[in-house]
């Protein structure tokens, strides 16, 4: 059995469909779809600032990591520098302390020598007297200082 179509409700089907998509268009899928594009406008210059952010990001870090590197050098090479001030203030300091104790110690040695030529003198002036005081004794007469005999 075939049924011819009628074409009455094929046609008031087509309008009414028509009329709905143009209906739901204006009023459901063109909203709809622009509230998508600009969702996905705005995902995309999320994105795109987000890659740039992190560009950003990269090139601070890098800036970062060169300028802490320039400023452990320069804190290297301040540390080196003030070491080797610190080494030659040693080297002078000690090098004054020796010459300090050198000059101390042939003051004292100076001193030593006269005290022990002081030393010498007094033992011959005293050797001299006990000599002449011996020779008194012995001779039983006074003796002058000058080695000779007093009648």
């Amino acid at each position: 059995m075939h049924i011819p179509p009628d074409w009455g409700v094929f046609a008031t089907l087509l309008v009414s469909f028509l009329a709905f998509w143009i209906v739901f268009g204006a009023l459901f899928f063109g909203p709809f779809l622009k509230l998508i594009g600009e969702r996905e406008h705005r995902i995309k210059d999320l994105n795109e600032r987000t890659e740039r952010l992190l560009q950003e990001e990269k090139t601070a870090v890098a800036e970062r990591e060169r300028q802490l590197t320039a400023v452990r050098r320069d804190a290297l090479e301040k540390r080196e520098s003030e070491r080797r001030q610190a080494e030659a203030e040693a080297a002078k300091i000690i090098e004054e302390a020796r010459a300090d104790a050198h000059a101390n110690l042939e003051q004292v040695r100076a001193g030593i020598e006269k005290s022990i030529e002081a030393a010498q003198a007094d033992l011959q002036q005293m050797g001299r007297s006990l000599a002449a005081e011996l020779a008194q004794r012995i001779l039983g007469r006074p003796v002058n200082a000058g080695g000779t005999l007093n009648n």
